[in-house]
Formats: structure tokens, C-alpha cells, sequence
């Protein structure tokens, strides 16, 4: 799947800078832990707010041992540490090969007309590459004239966006609506470069074919490689206008950035409708389909999204907003599809109850989406040590750890912990401004450890913040039963 601009998707989306610290010396005294973390987190002027639990993973029978707590179960804001609740749940209740499917029907009771209805169901994972696969199955049978197509969005109910994300997400591509038909994964990618000095950023269209349903407003311009570098990216709230601000230094690297569309279903039907003029295939007439579809329609053309595991991977390792959203919806959509709520609502109805079977305290959460964008999102440290502890315990343990961010590796841990803890910390990060959060799996030569800090309320820089996080697991990983 192509992502765009991942560097600048990871550094907005959950604030990846790098912290460098130094390795913890060797041998730490299990007794000399708190007092160890204590001194990394304690530092004046301290006005942080810090959430922290560590426990020991046993073998099977035995009970977890505490070594470090602090305010482990009063409330934090999670940033994208809501994903490891969202995941652990969808992977328990749907399973690792579990698909999400895209379909194509044909109206049978009117053989002279063409007409056909795409369902969609929420598959994040569709760019222009699959619309182009699902017009050749439509080529391949026989099909030259669509009389009437119908995009069909009602398998969902209720909100795209959440009410409580913040305007400067909802315009990102890290904000995207998540929606039953989705493609690039409803955002539009852009490239920025700078230009000769005073003048603008040349702005270019990952798509050529959204230059020409898309405005720009360019207020950027191309600077001395003395000056400071920042860039602001945006949409107007219901035109297709996208506005650009910001300066980028002379002969500095393009940067990739993209914003969320605003009416994701016509985007599809947009883009869709390219790829089968593609095909040779005439579409007369589109529209939104106002109705669901009848018994009289059958199944001709279909995607399969990729399994569950590796939505789970796209959702955790790479922390993508919009996979996380489409999960949790999934699971309302699929398990509780006579709810009368949202089925964002529903989605978090089924999480609890899942979270519920594998031991987790209803009350130590309060979640109000999948991704974690929302400050209205409430998780306490052993809330997340709880979930983790129940997955690594259960059949798909191996399969839900392998979803984490790797030190030093993958994901957006790829350049944390190395060289000394390259592929030892397996775990979720988490960025909002003020906030910060590590929630995973150590995994030592004797034991894993299982862990999770969270930090609100912090004016601190964010490369300040990371490097404390880090050095706190670099200390777990000097302890020794002394």
C-alpha cells in the first residue's frame, strides 16, 4: 500500500522526534528501581503529570509481579495508546483472518439496463490501484455501458468524524473521516518544494486528477537556509480548497503532506468512476444511493482487504488514525448491526464487553474513539498492562505483539532504543501536544516485562519528554535480582 509522505504523516500524526539518552549502567538492583525511575521522572521544575506501571510477565498460573507504580490506575489522556484497546479487542472478537469486503452488485429484475451498486463496509486499506481491479472484473464481464451506478455508504450509522477531535485534526490527513467507501485513504497527498529565494513552495499533486477537482491557496515561500522551517497544511471546511502556508529553506528536501477530503463518498465515486472510463466502461449515471439494496441485486464484482493482522499492523505499528477508526466501527458494524446507536457507539459497546472477557476493569477506561485523537479519551496505566498482559496470555499472543512498533526496526520505534535495545521494546507510542506515551512488551533474555507510562500536562519539549520515556525502559532493562 503506498502511504504518503510517511515521515511527515508520523511527525504530525504522533509527534515522532528522537530523544537520545545514555544506556542505564549495567546491573540495577530490583530494590534500586523506584528510586531509580523516581530521579528520571522527578527533575525540577517537575510539573508534569506521569502514569506508570511495570510488571513482570510470569509463566501461565502464576500471578504478575508489581516493580514500579505510579498513579497506575487514575486516568491520563492515552494519545494513540487508545489503539492498543481498540486492536486487542477487534483481533479477539473478529480474528486474525477476518476481511473486510467491498461488493459490487447487479440489479437482476431489469435485464435490459445495467445497473449496479458498489457496497462498501470500511475498508481502509483501498487506494486507485484496487478501483482499477474491481473495473477489470467488471470489464472481464462483458460489461461496456453502466446505465445507473449507485454508491452505496449506509452500512455505517452515525458520525465520520468524531465531535470531539479538534479542527486542525479534522482538516490533516491524520484526521481523515472514516467512512463505509474509502480510498487513499480519504486524503489527498501533496508535495511541497522549495524554489529560488521569496519565491512559493511548488505545490504538486500526488494525483494528477485532484489538481483538477481541487484549488490551492498558496501562501507559503521558499527561504534562506539560515531561516526556520515550518509548514502549515489545510482545507476549507465544505470547498474543495486546500491551503498551503509555511517556508521551507533553499535546496532543503521536498516534504510530503497531505489533508482529508471533505465528501468522501463522491471522492469515490469520482475516482471509481476514472478507473472503469479506464476500462472503456461508460458510467450514464451516478449518484448516492438513497436507499439499501433489495434481494433482487446479486454479487458480480468484489475486494478482499488484507487480514485482520495486518490492519492491526498499519493501526499499531505505523499508528494510523484512520485504521484504528475503521476497526472500531467494524467491530459495531459486524457483531451488533441491530443497534440502534452509532456505530462508533456500538464499536465501543463490543470493545468493552470483549476487554470484559479477557479480565480488563470496565472502569479503569473511557473511550470515546479508536485513534486516540480525541482529549476526551481516558485510560489509566493499568488499564493498558491489563490488556497487554490478557493478549500475551491468549492464543493470538505471538500475532498481537508482532502489531507493535519495534525499537530500533520498524514502525514508529524505528529509531528509538538503538543500538542497545534494538528489537527488545515492542510497543505503541503516543502524541498529542502535552501528552506522551510508551505502552509494551520488554523483552529480556529471563523475562518480559510489561509496561506502561503516560505523560499529560507536560510543557516540556517533546524530544525532552521521549528522552526521559526511553531511559525509564533502559532501567528496566538494567534490572537484576540482587
Amino acid at each position: 500500500m503506498k502511504r504518503w509522505g510517511l515521515g511527515w504523516r508520523i511527525a504530525i500524526a504522533i509527534g515522532l522526534l528522537v530523544g537520545v539518552a545514555e544506556p542505564a549502567a549495567a546491573g540495577l538492583c530490583s530494590a534500586q528501581l523506584e528510586a531509580a525511575i523516581d530521579a528520571v521522572i522527578d527533575v525540577p521544575p517537575n510539573r508534569d503529570r506521569w502514569g506508570v506501571l511495570v510488571r513482570s510477565l510470569p509463566p501461565e498460573g502464576d500471578r504478575p509481579v508489581t516493580l514500579y507504580a505510579r498513579e497506575a490506575d487514575r486516568f491520563f489522556i492515552p494519545a494513540s495508546n487508545a489503539k492498543l484497546l481498540v486492536t486487542a479487542a477487534a483481533l479477539r472478537r473478529l480474528g486474525p483472518q477476518f476481511q473486510i469486503e467491498t461488493t459490487v452488485y447487479q440489479e437482476m429484475a431489469t435485464p435490459d439496463a445495467v445497473r449496479l451498486r458498489v457496497v462498501g463496509r470500511g475498508d481502509p486499506s483501498v487506494t486507485d490501484a484496487e478501483l482499477a481491479t474491481l473495473a477489470a472484473q467488471l470489464k472481464a464481464q462483458g460489461i461496456q455501458i453502466i446505465d445507473q451506478l449507485w454508491l452505496d455508504d449506509q452500512f455505517w450509522r452515525g458520525e465520520s468524524v468524531p465531535a470531539t477531535w479538534e479542527w486542525e485534526d479534522v482538516q490533516a490527513g491524520y484526521g481523515a473521516p472514516a467512512t463505509p467507501l474509502m480510498v487513499n485513504q480519504n486524503a489527498l497527498g501533496l508535495t511541497l518544494v522549495p524554489q529560488a529565494v521569496g519565491q512559493p513552495l511548488k505545490v504538486l499533486w500526488d494525483s494528477p486528477q485532484d489538481a483538477l477537482a481541487w484549488q490551492v491557496e498558496n501562501r507559503s515561500q521558499t527561504v534562506a537556509a539560515t531561516e526556520p522551517e515550518w509548514v502549515s497544511v489545510g482545507r476549507d471546511f465544505d470547498r474543495p480548497v486546500v491551503r498551503v502556508a509555511g517556508q521551507l529553506q533553499v535546496g532543503a528536501p521536498s516534504e510530503p503532506v497531505a489533508v482529508a477530503v471533505t465528501r468522501p463518498t463522491e471522492n469515490f465515486l469520482r475516482r471509481f468512476r476514472q478507473s472503469l472510463t479506464n476500462q472503456g466502461i461508460e458510467v450514464r449515471q451516478a449518484a448516492i444511493a438513497p436507499q439499501p439494496r433489495t434481494d433482487s441485486e446479486r454479487a458480480i464484482a468484489r475486494l478482499q482487504s488484507p487480514p485482520l493482522v495486518a490492519l492491526l499492523q498499519e493501526a499499531n505499528r505505523f499508528s494510523d488514525n484512520l485504521y484504528a477508526e475503521a476497526l472500531l466501527r467494524t467491530l459495531g458494524a459486524v457483531t451488533d448491526a441491530e443497534a440502534e446507536t452509532s456505530t462508533l457507539e456500538a464499536g465501543l459497546e463490543v470493545l468493552e464487553s470483549t476487554l470484559s472477557e479477557l479480565g480488563v476493569d470496565p472502569e479503569s477506561y473511557a473511550l470515546v474513539d479508536g485513534s486516540g485523537l480525541s482529549r476526551q479519551n481516558l485510560v489509566s496505566p493499568a488499564a493498558l498492562v491489563d490488556v497487554l498482559t490478557a493478549l500475551a496470555r491468549s492464543p493470538e499472543a505471538d500475532l498481537y505483539r508482532e502489531t507493535l512498533a519495534i525499537a530500533g526496526q520498524e514502525g514508529t520505534l524505528r529509531q528509538r532504543f538503538s543500538p542497545d535495545l534494538q528489537g527488545q521494546v515492542q510497543a505503541k507510542t503516543g502524541t498529542l501536544t502535552g501528552v506522551s506515551a510508551l505502552s509494551g512488551y520488554l523483552l529480556r533474555a529471563d523475562e518480559t516485562l510489561v509496561f506502561s507510562i503516560l505523560v499529560n500536562q507536560s510543557d516540556q519539549r517533546h524530544a525532552d519528554l521521549t528522552a526521559q520515556i526511553d531511559q525509564i525502559v533502559r532501567l528496566l532493562s538494567q534490572r537484576q535480582a540482587c
